[in-house]
């Protein structure tokens, strides 16, 4: 399947994203792409909780998501929505940092709620607490897109290996990790982790990503690591986008999954044990 990531800088303004990434995916298609990808938060990157109240929607009132199915069907493409903001109605008001996938009749064939907070503090300048906004899934999910079977995953879910080998577990060829990944972690740790999700599960791994410094009309400008990665099931990196936004295409073929499966078939082979301490 030839495959597009696009690597975005959302800026905090959902309708000028949709816009943006609407071409982008015209785009991908006269490329040739059969199956295109969004990274995470593509209606809005903001560190304001002000401005999310002001611009996020419920699903069913998201125009995101009201445009997605009609492109989709006229393009004739799947298509995964790394992730967007949306309201929820949790009565502590969080949002939802929600993965959705699309078929090329338009149909909503799955979604996924980001099951891991980013809740961490990187330098003395840097500190994210991803749960005081959006509230975690709780549900792990595999979707069938005829030409391969998708896990799908968000983002700081990389850092859980246990989910992953969960999703291959139960038959997903493709994992997908669309990210808004800092810089500061990026830097040291996205390619690592990602090839390690290969490698230990025997899938592929499509990782869109925003990238730059993304405009903000409320509180501070956020700043991501970019760097959209397609790695093969054996771990090799096939794609590499950098730092500037465009449009990454990578052929993803499925006799890759089934060659590095049976050189090392390690998902077959969990052992229990005990644990002392």
């Amino acid at each position: 399947m030839k495959t597009a990531l696009l690597q975005i800088t959302s800026s905090d303004d959902p309708a000028e994203n949709l816009a943006t990434v609407s071409a982008m995916i015209r785009e991908a298609v006269a490329q040739g792409a059969g199956f295109v990808l969004t990274p995470e938060v593509t209606n809005c990157v903001s560190a304001s909780r002000t401005r999310q109240e002001e611009v996020l929607r419920m699903p069913k009132d998201d125009p995101f998501l009201a445009a997605m199915p009609a492109l989709c069907q006229e393009l004739g493409i799947w298509l995964l929505i790394g992730s967007l903001g949306v309201k929820t109605t949790d009565a502590d008001g969080r949002f939802a940092n929600r993965s959705f996938l699309f078929s090329p009749e338009g149909t909503q064939v799955a979604w996924y709620d980001k099951i891991h907070m980013f809740d961490v503090q990187v330098s003395e300048t840097e500190t994210y607490r991803e749960s005081a906004g959006y509230r975690p899934g709780e549900r792990a999910v595999v979707a069938d897109a005829g030409f391969a079977r998708i896990g799908l995953t968000v983002c700081y879910d990389v850092r859980f290996p246990k989910l992953h080998r969960t999703l291959a577990q139960a038959g997903a060829q493709v994992l997908t990790c669309p990210a808004a990944f800092s810089p500061v972690t990026g830097a040291a740790h996205w390619e690592s982790l990602l090839r390690a999700r290969a490698i230990e599960t025997g899938c592929w791994v499509l990782a869109p990503a925003q990238t730059g410094t993304h405009a903000a009309s409320r509180g501070r400008a956020r700043s991501t690591h970019g760097h959209s990665l397609a790695i093969a099931p054996w771990g090799e990196v096939v794609l590499d986008m950098g730092t500037e936004p465009g449009i990454g295409m990578v052929d993803v073929d499925m006799s890759a999954v089934t060659s590095a499966r049976g050189k090392v078939p390690s998902l077959d082979h969990d052992r229990p044990f005990a644990l002392d301490i």
